[in-house]
């Protein structure tokens, strides 16, 4: 599915979004605190627009994704980052490599996002944060039954219109309504063992701006420093068209 809206993908969510999409992913690179001579792990990377941020500040980003259709559009576009096939749930990178890690709007897309949430927390760096931006609950009962009409009768009416695919929409309607909330997810990303849990509504709970840091032990805290620093292993194939 994400393979054949590839082509079309970012443009037709800038008009689903009404161009909120950039908005939320500024928010997103400030929420992450990273600066040159930093890895970043950018999962659902997909075409890589969510990576190019880091990789314009001279920032070591990959960007990750199952859908190898989005990763080669991404690729042919920005053929200086690093994009890598992979499974969120059993990611090809060795522990603790990563001091960020990101998804924006792919965890409810991963079909064990708990079990993801755990492999994210394996593959960065002990003290390192995680940043999720993922659909959430407006927090206004108003503006939320507005929100679901919109969802469920205007987004797949705009996407037959401009999508390549416009099924895919009905799906994406359907995945967002399902979700669960801000606090749910707050309890997951605590339950897979992250810390200092904190999110950010915008555009009033739309979407959600989760950060987690990962905790430093005595014993993480030496792998750390005994961890592989040379070039990220890709055990996944590496998208080079």
């Amino acid at each position: 599915m994400f393979d054949d809206v590839a082509p079309k993908y970012d443009v037709v969510n800038d008009v689903l979004s009404m161009g909120q999409t950039r908005r939320w992913r500024k928010v997103v690179v400030e929420a992450m605190e990273v600066s040159k001579g930093q890895r970043v792990l950018d999962l659902a990377a997909g075409t890589g627009t969510s990576s190019e941020p880091y990789a314009d500040a001279g920032i070591d980003v990959i960007a990750c994704d199952f859908s190898l259709g989005m990763l080669k559009v991404g690729k042919r576009r920005r053929p200086d980052i690093d994009f890598i096939a992979g499974d969120a749930t059993n990611l090809p990178f060795a522990d603790n490599t990563f001091d960020a890690t990101t998804i924006s709007f792919g965890l409810r897309n991963v079909n064990e996002p708990k079990k993801a949430l755990q492999e994210m927390l394996r593959v960065t760096k002990p003290g390192g944060r995680l940043v999720i931006a993922e659909f959430s609950q407006p927090v206004v009962p108003l503006w939320r039954t507005m929100y679901t009409e919109y969802l469920m009768r205007a987004l797949p009416a705009i996407a037959v219109k401009v999508a390549s695919n416009p099924d895919a929409y009905v799906y994406l309607a359907e995945s967002i309504r399902a979700w669960p909330d801000q606090d749910h997810l707050a309890a997951w990303l605590q339950d897979a063992g992250w810390d200092n849990v904190t999110y950010r509504n915008l555009t009033g709970g739309i979407v959600a701006v989760h950060r987690a840091f990962k905790p430093v032990t005595a014993e993480n805290g030496a792998a750390a420093i005994a961890a592989h620093k040379g070039p990220v292993a890709k055990l996944r194939r590496n998208i080079t068209r």
